[in-house]
């Protein structure tokens, strides 16, 4: 018995008429399709955040990157003056340095974590595998989702 022959008779031993059968099949496909919605709004709801975050560390990379740009110029003007007027504080170049190195490290930290933080996003992946088991499910053939 192929399959069409063994649905006909599932159908022939049901006492419900075409309409209650339709009814039954609308009401299902409603119910599947407020399911996949609801999923899909939960995984977006899930991907906004960890998006979030990472833009928020990539903001912050931005700002690092920034205060060490300002900090090489006054590197640059301290370590300038020292070397073309006095040597009576050499000082305020290398500290002036020393400021600029650790906002680049500071940068750099906050980089490499929002872009794994970026990384984590993957879009929605339940409701892509959910979706592709509506046909199945609309046809009578949800063993075949197994």
């Amino acid at each position: 018995m192929n399959e069409e022959e063994a649905s006909y008779l599932r159908y022939r031993e049901e006492d419900r008429s075409l309409g209650e059968i339709a009814s039954d099949l609308l009401d299902n496909a409603t119910t599947l399709i407020r399911q996949e919605v609801e999923l899909a709004k939960v995984e977006a709801k899930e991907s906004a955040t960890k998006a979030g975050k990472g833009v928020g560390m990539l903001a912050g990379a931005g700002v690092a990157g920034l205060l060490a740009l300002i900090a090489l110029t006054l590197t640059a003007w301290w370590g300038m003056a020292v070397l073309i007027g006095s040597s009576d504080d050499p000082a305020l170049g290398w500290g002036g340095l020393i400021v600029t190195i650790i906002w680049l490290v500071i940068a750099g930290i906050l980089a490499a974590v929002g872009k794994g933080e970026l990384n984590k996003v993957r879009g929605l992946k339940q409701t892509q595998e959910t979706v592709k088991k509506i046909p199945n499910a609309a046809t009578g053939h949800e063993e075949k989702n197994r």
